[in-house]
C-alpha cells in the first residue's frame, strides 16, 4: 500500500457480519457501488474474517469488495491461512491434516459455504493472494507477531508477504525455517510450559505451552505475566528469557490481533495496539482511527 496516515485497523472479525457493518458506518464509510468507502481515510484489515461467526461468506465479500475498490488493504490470518492448508496437499496428505479439532474450527464456514462450493474455492484461492505483514514509513502491521527475524526472513523470501505454491509445500516440513518464520508471524511465539503444568484452551485442547506477550520486556517476568491468557494457575516461577526479542519502545507502531483479549479495549504501550477483542465471545469488534501518529492513544479507540 502506499504511505498514508489515515488508515483505520480493524480486528479479528470471525464471521460477524452485521458487526462489521456497524463497525464500518460508525467510521463513516458508505457503502458505494457495493464496496464501503470514506472519503478521506482507508481501512487495514488484520485478518481473521472466517470461521465462529453467523456469516463468514458475507465478511468475505464486504472485505474483498473494499480490497477490489481501494478502500482497504487485507492481511493473512491465521483462520484464513489455516483454511487455505486445509484445503492445499502435500506429499504426506493434506498439509492442515483433516482432524477432528481442524475440522471443528472451520466447521461453521463450511455449513455456510454449503451449496456454493465455487465461492468458497474462489475464497481460499483470494486468501492466497493476502499478504502475511505490511510496513509503511508510518506504522507496521500482522496478523499476530511481528518479529524481526521472522519478518526479515518472509521479506527476503516471500513475493509481496505471500507464499508461491511451492512454498506451501516447503511450509509443509515443520523443521523448514519458512515454517517456523510463518507460524510465529500469523500464530504468535509460544513458549513451553514447565513440566507438569497445562491448561485447556477455549476449544477444549489440552495445552502445554503459552502464547507469549512479545510485545513486553521479559526481563524479571514470571511465567504468568509473559503469557497472554490472563489468570492461569502457572505458579511464579520466572520466565526464561534467553535471547528473547522483544518489540521495544522506539519502533514504529504495530497494530495486530489474534489475541482474543477481554474486557474494555485498550493499547498496550505508546507504539502497541492488539485489536482483538473477542467479538466471537461476547467482546468487541475494535478498530484504530490511525492519522500518523507516533505516541498511540486510547481516545482513537471505537468499538462496538
Amino acid at each position: 500500500m502506499s504511505d498514508t496516515s489515515q488508515v483505520d485497523f480493524i480486528g479479528d472479525i470471525h464471521g460477524y457480519a452485521d458487526h462489521l457493518e456497524k463497525l464500518l458506518k460508525l467510521l463513516q464509510y458508505d457503502k458505494i457501488n457495493g464496496a464501503y468507502k470514506h472519503p478521506e481515510r482507508m481501512v487495514l484489515f488484520v485478518g481473521d474474517y472466517i470461521d465462529r461467526g453467523a456469516d463468514s461468506p458475507r465478511v468475505v465479500n464486504i472485505v474483498r469488495n473494499m480490497v477490489d475498490a481501494g478502500s482497504a488493504v487485507a492481511l493473512c490470518g491465521n483462520h484464513e491461512f489455516n483454511a487455505i492448508c486445509f484445503n492445499t496437499m502435500s506429499k504426506n496428505g493434506f498439509i492442515r491434516p483433516h482432524l477432528i479439532k481442524n475440522f471443528k474450527q472451520h466447521s461453521e464456514t463450511l455449513i455456510q459455504y454449503l451449496g456454493k462450493q465455487s465461492e468458497y474455492n474462489d475464497a481460499i484461492e483470494w486468501f492466497k493472494t493476502l499478504p502475511l505483514f505490511i510496513e509503511t514509513k508510518s506504522f507496521r502491521a500482522v496478523h499476530a507477531t511481528w518479529d524481526n527475524s521472522s519478518i526479515k526472513y518472509l521479506s527476503t523470501n516471500l513475493q509481496q508477504g505471500t507464499l508461491s505454491p511451492e512454498q506451501y509445500l516447503e511450509f509443509s516440513n515443520e523443521e523448514s525455517q519458512l515454517f517456523k518464520a510463518v507460524e510465529i508471524t500469523c500464530k504468535g511465539k509460544e513458549a513451553q510450559l514447565p513440566k507438569g503444568i497445562s491448561f485447556f484452551d477455549k476449544d477444549g485442547t489440552e495445552r502445554y505451552d503459552i502464547r507469549l506477550k512479545w510485545w513486553q520486556n521479559p526481563e524479571g517476568l514470571t511465567v504468568k505475566e509473559m503469557s497472554v491468557i490472563e489468570n492461569l494457575e502457572l505458579g511464579n516461577e520466572l520466565f526464561d528469557a534467553g535471547n528473547m526479542d522483544y518489540y521495544k519502545e522506539n519502533e514504529k507502531p504495530v497494530f495486530f490481533g489474534h489475541y482474543w483479549l477481554k474486557g474494555k479495549p485498550k493499547i498496550f504501550g505508546d507504539n502497541i495496539c492488539c485489536l482483538d477483542f473477542s467479538v466471537a465471545k461476547g467482546g468487541h469488534l475494535v478498530a484504530y482511527r490511525y492519522s500518523g501518529e507516533k505516541k498511540l492513544s486510547n481516545q482513537n479507540l471505537v468499538y462496538i
